[in-house]
């Protein structure tokens, strides 16, 4: 995978699942260091609604945080906490239309927020790294009214946001999906960490009509690639550069294991983002 990565033309890489990359520090950074490649951030969920989840989440986090902390970048990496999305039966199912009946209660908000806290307190203090809550289709943040209950319940110096530009558009629907840089702006205060992903409107709208679940409508082909479906990237890289962003951007290309075309799907979606001037 990393060389393909680095002959498709990217600059790093997520540590994706928990032993997909080496986890010796010195291991990970010898086959970093013999692609060029820079590690930029690590994706940990947890099932914050359950507080009996928390300890296990923040093992975890950490765990992943000091690995991370090794790596010698340029641009620090960020460690991004979601919840456990696919977990909820009523979420999967409904993902991409979710109605506030589905969302979480107050009690759960408030469990869910103090989790995400003490994950994001942890890591800093054993690393010195920030955390970006990433909010994502069939998980309890999804809809742009559950990310600012998210946002505005937690402190803004422990908890940033991971911005997903596919989930945004798929996971806000009725409420200006498409129109990503808006959603940009409104949370531009929280920004720490941007994944770049698209998404098919057409699709979008037969999983919505359908009644398909979330892994259906991956299956499906809802997050597309770069430039195919209905994200305005080139608005989306405007906002960046108004606010000097200094994070990464991380290209996501969703697909089932087994299924699509991963390394000709990263050099496409390269050779777009060669046409916005990244």
């Amino acid at each position: 995978m990393l060389d393909e990565l680095a002959a498709t033309g990217y600059a790093g890489t997520e540590l994706g699942d928990w032993g997909y990359m080496p986890t010796d520090p010195v291991v990970l950074a010898a086959e970093l260091g013999r692609h060029s490649l820079s590690v930029v951030g690590a994706f940990v969920s947890v099932a914050l609604r359950d507080p009996a989840s928390h300890a296990d989440g923040e093992a975890r986090a950490l765990r992943a945080a000091r690995l991370l902390a090794s790596a010698d970048g340029t641009v620090e990496p960020r460690l991004v906490l979601a919840d456990d999305n696919g977990g909820d039966p009523v979420r999967t199912q409904h993902a991409g239309r979710v109605t506030p009946v589905m969302g979480l209660s107050d009690d759960e908000w408030g469990t869910f927020a103090a989790g995400a806290e003490r994950i994001a307190r942890a890591v800093r203090d054993a690393t010195g790294l920030s955390l970006a809550f990433h909010h994502h289709a069939a998980g309890f943040v999804e809809t742009p009214r559950e990310i600012a209950r998210l946002l505005d319940a937690t402190d803004p110096d422990l908890v940033g946001l991971a911005f997903d530009t596919g989930h945004y558009a798929f996971g806000a629907g009725a409420e200006g999906g498409c129109d990503v840089a808006a959603g940009l702006d409104r949370f531009a205060g929280r920004v720490r960490h941007v994944h770049f992903k698209d998404c098919d409107p057409v699709v979008a709208r037969r999983v919505r009509g359908g009644g398909l679940d979330y892994f259906a409508a991956v299956r499906a082909g809802v997050f597309c690639e770069l430039g195919q479906g209905c994200v305005d990237f080139g608005a989306v890289c405007d906002r960046l550069c108004e606010w000097a962003y200094g994070g990464w951007i991380v290209v996501e290309q969703d697909v089932l294991p087994g299924t699509g075309t991963p390394r000709e799907s990263a050099r496409r979606n390269r050779v777009y983002l060669r046409t916005l001037g990244l």
